[in-house]
């Protein structure tokens, strides 16, 4: 999107299809086979959340129907085939709010890359103050849980900005080991230390998450 928008031939339709496109046919085939599997698995009641379920998921507010049945009365995990559907819940919640807002910022002239980064500060700062109050709203509020997205929309900016992002990068770098200026590399060269230092980046911080998250943690949270 930033790209396009960059371009001048943003367009919401065009957004908008591509995410149906890529969606729909995979979630209706969930929905359709959870339908038909919950007919033999699943008890009444239990088969009558699912359809309350279905209708949620087709109406991408799955995040909203499990936070209202959490609690003490909650059925088991194992009898809502269709509870991983919370996340596409809050993701398409995101893809409403985000075009519209990040296309206001491209048409007022301000920074694409600051209104991102002060929307994800927003969105963790609200994640950590409310996972200690109640767990259940910080899993499930879409408020809460943008930034991870938003995290997405950064690293994509970056992508698009590599050269860009890489030289100020470098050029930070230089400054620290006080070698400013001996080490001139291709635009080729640059290329592929970027997606090294990427690489390891993204390895270290999975490594940091295996270790590090645990049952007892507070989650999202930090």
């Amino acid at each position: 999107m930033i790209g396009s928008l960059e371009r001048n031939s943003f367009s919401f339709i065009e957004f908008y299809s591509r995410r149906i496109k890529r969606i729909f046919p995979a979630l209706l085939l969930v929905l359709i086979a959870c339908f038909a599997f919950g007919w033999f698995a699943l008890l009444a009641d239990e088969y009558k959340q699912l359809g309350k379920h279905i209708s949620g998921g087709s109406g991408f507010v799955s995040n909203f129907l499990f936070w209202n049945e959490s609690g003490y009365f909650d059925n088991a995990a194992e009898t809502k085939p269709l509870l991983h559907l919370w996340s596409l819940g809050i993701e398409e919640q995101f893809y409403i709010i985000w075009p519209l807002l990040l296309w206001l910022a491209w048409k007022k002239r301000f920074n694409l890359l600051a209104i991102t980064i002060a929307v994800t500060i927003i969105s963790f700062v609200l994640n950590i103050g409310k996972v200690s109050s109640d767990a259940v709203a910080a899993f499930y509020s879409p408020q809460t849980r943008f930034w991870e997205l938003m995290a997405g929309s950064i690293l994509a900016y970056m992508t698009l900005h590599k050269q860009h992002m890489f030289f100020r990068f470098k050029r930070w770098l230089d400054i620290c080991l006080g070698s400013y200026g001996v080490y001139a590399q291709t635009s080729e060269a640059n290329d592929k230390t970027l997606h090294n230092v990427q690489s390891v980046i993204g390895a270290v911080l999975i490594t940091i998450g295996v270790f590090v998250i645990t049952k007892e943690m507070r989650f999202p949270g930090w």
